[in-house]
């Protein structure tokens, strides 16, 4: 497997100080050596945001909506407003220095520094990914979770950050381990209200006839940018598309539905809360293509 790349940027925005005022704007790093400061927020607090962008046959999937998912999360995290070209270029940088596989993974970090500095901390990490062929190809197992707010939390207690891609991640990690639990690979949450929302790292779509459907982000959902892209197709060939509220009994009664996510891409569902069901063989197929296939 080809080595990772690290990129370390010396100002990842504009509004803050550079960590070094001589250094070049981004700088490659040996993954395998300590980069990160111990007292840095990021590690001590989660107080970060990330993206992670699917790399496909050298071409970065998606970049600019990704750019600005990063840039509406520093919004909301009040962090230093990232420069986006410094992060483009050192992004294509990566790739560029990384040897050539079918599919990688980058991820884009932004923390709010060691505490006590006035520097964020900014790097790009990239790698080849795992193999989702399989997931991509059968189908995934999927519980629903309550994930304890509302359909109203983003309105009622922005504080809470819903719909921020933040580094703080323990309980979707935790969520994902009681999925395995029950005997699942994959959780969609619910609100209290009787909603359901995404899951811990993916968007939520299905299918109902000839109708690709996602929950609104107002509900405290981070917006997808690979259901973005499958919008974008579906309506290239014929679907329609909608974003509107949906309960778990439209979930349970759609005609196919998936889990959507940068890397993995579109996961059909081939079994909820224990009960199997069927998946869009074709449509997956030509959904997954599409994602793979694209230039921007």
């Amino acid at each position: 497997m080809p080595a990772p790349v690290l990129m370390l940027l010396n100002r990842p925005s504009l509004d803050a100080d550079p960590l070094d005022a001589a250094a070049p704007p981004h700088a490659s790093l040996d993954p395998r050596s300590p980069s990160v400061n111990v007292l840095d927020l990021g590690v001590t607090r989660g107080d970060g945001i990330f993206e992670t962008i699917s790399v496909a046959s050298g071409r970065p999937q998606a970049l600019e909506p990704h750019l600005a998912r990063f840039a509406r999360s520093a919004t909301m995290l009040e962090l230093p407003a990232p420069d986006l070209d410094a992060w483009r270029a050192a992004i294509l940088a990566a790739i560029d220095q990384h040897d050539p596989v079918p599919e990688a993974m980058l991820k884009t970090v932004l923390t709010r520094g060691v505490e006590g500095a006035s520097a964020p901390t900014g790097w790009v990490y990239l790698e080849q990914s795992a193999d989702f062929r399989a997931a991509r190809a059968e189908g995934i197992r999927v519980v629903t979770l309550d994930r304890g707010y509302p359909s109203t939390v983003q309105q009622s207690a922005p504080w809470l950050l819903q719909g921020a891609k933040t580094l703080s991640y323990a309980v979707n990690r935790a969520a994902l381990r009681e999925a395995a639990r029950r005997g699942a690979d994959d959780v969609i949450f619910t609100t209290t209200d009787g909603y359901v929302l995404e899951g811990p790292t993916s968007t939520l779509v299905l299918r109902a006839g000839r109708e690709l459907v996602t929950p609104p982000t107002d509900f405290g959902i981070l917006p997808g940018t690979t259901q973005a892209s499958i919008f974008e197709y579906a309506e290239s060939v014929g679907l329609a598309t909608a974003v509107k509220p949906l309960t778990p009994r439209d979930l349970a009664t759609s005609d196919a539905a998936w889990l959507v996510s940068s890397v993995r891409h579109a996961a059909p569902i081939r079994e909820l809360d224990g009960v199997a069901r069927d998946i869009d063989t074709a449509l997956t197929g030509d959904i997954n293509a599409h994602l793979l296939a694209r230039v921007t």
